[in-house]
């Protein structure tokens, strides 16, 4: 009895495992990405789930943690540019080099380059960003973070 209550089981949670395979996993992060580099806040936030947010990136405070690190990071991001003459600021982004999806979690890692102008000159960096992501009835959201790079150099 016990093999066939597991079997049952089975079956009726592939089809739930499949639906969070067929969503794209990247889709959030390439809204976040593209709503980053074009300015679209609105777009970029939706990208997010909703509660505990965790970004870890090159800046101090370096650490933003909570339901609008999101939006802290930006206000962030947006004065640090100010500060140290940073304009222009784009990520471009490869395919994912890895992609774990465990139930409704994922585990994403992106290589990535993030160009931009230092005071006037055209700078980049190489590097790569990992995600941990939930999937929620509205798709795959972005929980977490982290930007992992080289440090600046004049671009090429």
């Amino acid at each position: 009895m016990s093999k066939l209550l597991m079997a049952a089981t089975l079956a009726m949670l592939a089809p739930a495992a499949a639906a969070l395979a067929a969503d794209d996993v990247t889709t959030p992060i390439h809204q976040f990405l593209d709503g980053f580099n074009t300015g679209d806040t609105k777009s970029a936030y939706a990208a997010y789930d909703k509660g505990e947010i965790s970004i870890i990136d090159e800046f101090p405070p370096h650490r933003w943690v909570g339901p609008h690190a999101a939006e802290i990071w930006a206000g962030d991001y947006d004065i640090h540019a100010k500060q140290t003459g940073v304009s222009d600021g784009s990520v471009s982004y490869e395919k994912p080099t890895r992609t774990q999806i465990e139930g409704d979690a994922a585990y994403v890692v992106i290589p990535t380059l993030y160009t931009y102008k230092q005071t006037g000159k055209p700078t980049r960096e190489e590097g790569q960003m990992t995600f941990a992501l939930h999937h929620t009835k509205a798709g795959w959201k972005i929980r977490s973070w982290t930007w992992t790079g080289v440090y600046p150099h004049p671009a090429k």
